[in-house]
């Protein structure tokens, strides 16, 4: 096994790679801010003039904050929420954005608690990795339904774990899969190749509507429709839910383990046995099977991102998100 001498060998290797504090400050510095934009779970700021963006990813715990406001948490905000400055778990760096109209400094930190957000510099992010690496985003690129079918249908792997998985469907993460699968009425340890062409588009349509639903509400879970399994399934069953089926009925929730991941399904409508000799459709669990094309809120404030605080840290990890979509050309310096 590796010892010592082979340790350090590794350590030096990072340092020549790794990109630090100081580094990413000066890759921004002085250049203006085009726009924002995202792909999957990954997000980048794009910028003018010569030089590299800056890609970032959240990780598992990482939120946004605007000094002076409350945390922009996952699900709810809890009542130890604070609007201290600099926040407690500021870990990367801390943005100084200016409203170009009123003159006004804002400023935009990237918590993340458990430090396992990520951040690269790339000249062209949509054809570097990470982006690269990944599979369609169910906004920005969802395959025609005959594609879909092709893919899913060439695996053996249980579906959910396929949904999981980034190199197949960017951004789909657990609770994404669970709704799309509840509304499609696929049990989540259906074998992809046992799947019936009708719930094959069912998945297809299914996974467009959550996400654009979601994102058309800014992802503010308050606001999404109560038949949502994303309502009633935390807890694991400790809690009551009034999650009821089509005919009226209770709906009874269970979770099961699948691609690692805890997996909620309601088990009067996803079944883990049929597939492909299932001839009838059954009854859509989903109220509204409108296939519209509902587009994320957007937000017409100026900003100008005017200076960067970069923290250095012993575990130096730089994550951030735009959290409006920039009008503006804006500066660093």
């Amino acid at each position: 096994m590796p010892e010592l001498p082979e340790v350090e060998r590794a350590t030096a290797l990072i340092r020549s790679v790794a990109c630090d504090h100081t580094e990413f400050a000066k890759e921004l510095t002085g250049r203006s801010v085009v726009d924002a934009a995202r792909y999957g779970k990954v997000f980048y700021i794009k910028l003018d003039g010569e030089g590299r963006a800056p890609v970032l990813h959240f990780g598992m715990t990482g939120m946004l904050q605007v000094k002076g406001q409350l945390p922009t948490y996952y699900r709810k905000t809890p009542k130890t929420a604070s609007s201290d400055w600099p926040p407690r778990f500021m870990k990367a760096f801390i943005l100084h954005l200016k409203n170009e109209a009123t003159g006004g400094i804002s400023e935009l930190a990237f918590l993340d608690a458990r430090r396992l957000g990520r951040i690269r510099l790339c000249a062209s992010p949509l054809t570097e990795p990470p982006i690269s690496t990944l599979g369609f985003d169910p906004i920005l690129s969802m395959p025609v339904l005959t594609d879909f079918q092709t893919a899913v249908l060439r695996r053996s792997c249980p579906i959910k774990a396929l949904l999981l998985d980034q190199s197949f469907s960017a951004g789909v993460g657990n609770w994404v899969a669970d709704e799309i699968l509840y509304h499609a009425g696929v049990h989540p340890e259906r074998r992809c190749n046992t799947l019936a062409p009708f719930e094959v588009q069912k998945l297809h349509e299914q996974t467009q509507y959550v996400c654009k639903t979601a994102v058309a509400v800014n992802a503010d879970d308050t606001k999404f429709p109560e038949n949502w399994l994303f309502k009633h399934r935390w807890g694991k069953g400790k809690k009551k839910h009034t999650l009821l089926l089509p005919s009226g009925e209770p709906a009874t929730i269970k979770w099961v383990t699948v691609g690692g991941r805890t997996s909620a399904y309601v088990a009067e409508l996803q079944q883990v046995t049929g597939g492909i000799n299932e001839s009838e459709d059954p009854p859509s669990v989903n109220q509204s099977d409108s296939d519209s094309d509902l587009t994320p809120l957007e937000e017409e404030e100026e900003i100008t991102i005017v200076a960067i605080k970069a923290k250095r840290t012993r575990k130096n990890v730089v994550t951030a998100t735009p959290s409006k979509r920039v009008t503006k050309r804006s500066k660093f310096f």
